[in-house]
């Protein structure tokens, strides 16, 4: 059985001359032309982990891609309980958002080995943020040269492959290193006792 190229994936195929120009495809986005949510952080957990690019699940917080990353891997903290200001977050909210947050730099290291790695929010309506009702950890991989003259001239982020393929890469990368963690920890406490 003949596997598709990109190419043929992304449509680069068919009759005629070639011209000499790049195709930059971002076949993702038109999901977002055709509907955007008011409640994407409320929404995207009802929604398979597939559909709503969810990395993992936590008892009080998930981790998912953001659909407009910055970068490749551009990963998201969010508290499932909808609340605007750090401060309003219960001592279990907080917890596990700095758990995921830490959870989420390991993943992107051993994934796709940034050179460095921004971490922040965006609180209230001055900040900048797009959705401004419902914090959000921002988890971005960085690399020496990421910000190249189609980003700062214009407008344009490349990414090297598609949401959903970095979707399942990542979430397979958490799984083994939960594992991994709960190994270790079976051996911690093997040996305390």
């Amino acid at each position: 059985m003949e596997t598709e190229t990109n190419d043929q994936r992304c449509g680069d195929h068919g009759v005629g001359d070639p011209d000499r120009l790049q195709r930059l495809w971002a076949p993702y986005r038109k999901a977002y032309i055709k509907e955007k949510s008011s409640e994407p952080f409320v929404e995207a957990p009802r929604k398979s982990d597939e559909d709503g690019l969810i990395i993992a699940r936590g008892n009080k917080v998930y981790a998912l891609l953001n659909l407009y990353p910055y970068n490749a891997g551009h990963m998201l903290v969010v508290p499932y309980r909808k609340v605007a200001n750090l401060e309003e977050l219960d001592s279990e909210e907080s917890t596990e958002l700095l758990e995921f947050t830490q959870m989420s730099i390991r993943v992107l290291k051993r994934v796709s080995r940034p050179h460095a790695v921004n971490v922040g929010m965006n609180l209230g309506g001055a900040s900048g943020g797009s959705v401004r009702d419902h914090l959000h950890m921002h988890i971005v991989p960085r690399w020496q040269g990421d910000a190249n003259f189609l980003t700062i001239i214009d407008g344009i982020k490349v990414l090297p492959e598609l949401l959903a393929d970095t979707r399942t890469i990542l979430a397979e990368s958490w799984a083994e290193i939960a594992a991994e963690d709960s190994d270790n920890e079976g051996v911690n406490n093997a040996t305390d006792a």
